[in-house]
């Protein structure tokens, strides 16, 4: 029975690796640094004291434990002939990255949400949005995740490892550590297959259906500056949606992922590490509330920093 597993990644020049190396580890520290960062201002600038910053705090940590999950494990990999991990750190490994991942998903959703509300009924935005609601939407989110993932996990997990033992991935993804298995594998691939077709359709629904009634109230604002404010706090999360929907689907809510798993590895990378690592630009940088209390926080540092040194 298989011990552990041996993650094989990119097969290259030593030169190369190391190369490789240094673009995802400063690519890991900025995406970490980044989503700290946003995840700070949210808590301590009463400005973002909102529904809307509460629920992207949320993503934020989620894309820390997601490239946290996977790339450090990566990075490992280049600096050693073998990349062997545990059998049960597999598991785990894959168990919380799929976690993340899934509780993103349906934060999307609830971010979308939380826009409609606040665009097509502007007025009734405070009653409806409460801090209790938006807490009880926050658990429910990684609850509903948890309890997902957790048969299919389960189940794979009872399965007999018997060799080979090595996974031509970065990490323990589902789809290269179902095929390690000394076992029929068709009923959990499906039972992988329902599960990522009903949280991606259902949660893709739900926002397609939200931003749908956005646009239409949007246009009927009649002020082009009233139409460009309202775009523009939709425009962050749309972007990172779309980038998080086209590459989960495409990867995961097939039948069977054997025949591209070369494929999966470069959608894993633009997925795990290229994503994330451009989600706090897009959230910094076209949102005028976000870059007013980055300045703020910046100049109280220096100030503080100023206090410091004087004495």
């Amino acid at each position: 029975m298989v011990k552990d597993i041996i993650l094989i990644g990119i097969p290259t020049s030593q030169a190369l690796e190391s190369l490789l190396f240094l673009i995802f580890l400063l690519a890991y520290l900025v995406t970490v640094l980044g989503n700290t960062l946003i995840i700070t201002l949210i808590l301590v600038d009463y400005r973002l004291h909102s529904p809307m910053y509460f629920f992207l705090s949320n993503p934020s940590f989620s894309e820390i434990l997601t490239t946290t999950c996977a790339v450090p494990k990566m990075l490992a990999g280049f600096l050693s002939e073998r990349n062997r991990i545990s059998f049960s750190e597999c598991f785990i490994q894959s168990y919380f990255y799929f976690l993340s991942g899934c509780t993103e998903f349906i934060l999307f959703a609830v971010m979308s949400y939380d826009r409609y509300v606040a665009i097509c009924s502007p007025l009734q935005y405070p009653t409806i949005m409460t801090s209790t609601l938006c807490v009880c939407l926050a658990i429910l989110s990684w609850v509903g995740s948890f309890l997902l993932i957790l048969p299919s996990t389960i189940l794979k997990a009872g399965l007999p490892y018997c060799g080979p033992n090595e996974i031509d991935h970065f990490f323990c993804d589902s789809a290269p550590l179902l095929h390690l298995a000394c076992a029929d594998i068709r009923a959990i691939e499906l039972l992988y297959f329902i599960s990522s077709l009903v949280l991606l359709l259902s949660s893709l629904s739900l926002t397609v259906v939200s931003y749908a009634y956005i646009i239409s109230t949007i246009l009927k604002i009649p002020s082009g500056q009233g139409q460009r404010k309202a775009f523009a706090t939709c425009a962050s999360h749309f972007t990172v949606v779309s980038m998080g929907y086209g590459i989960s689907i495409f990867v995961y809510v097939r039948p069977s992922q054997k025949s591209s798993l070369h494929l999966n590895k470069i959608l894993f990378i633009l997925s795990s590490v290229i994503t994330p690592l451009l989600n706090p630009f897009i959230f910094s940088l076209r949102n005028e509330t976000m870059k007013g209390a980055l300045k703020d926080t910046l100049s109280k540092g220096q100030e503080f920093l100023k206090r410091m040194r004087s004495k």
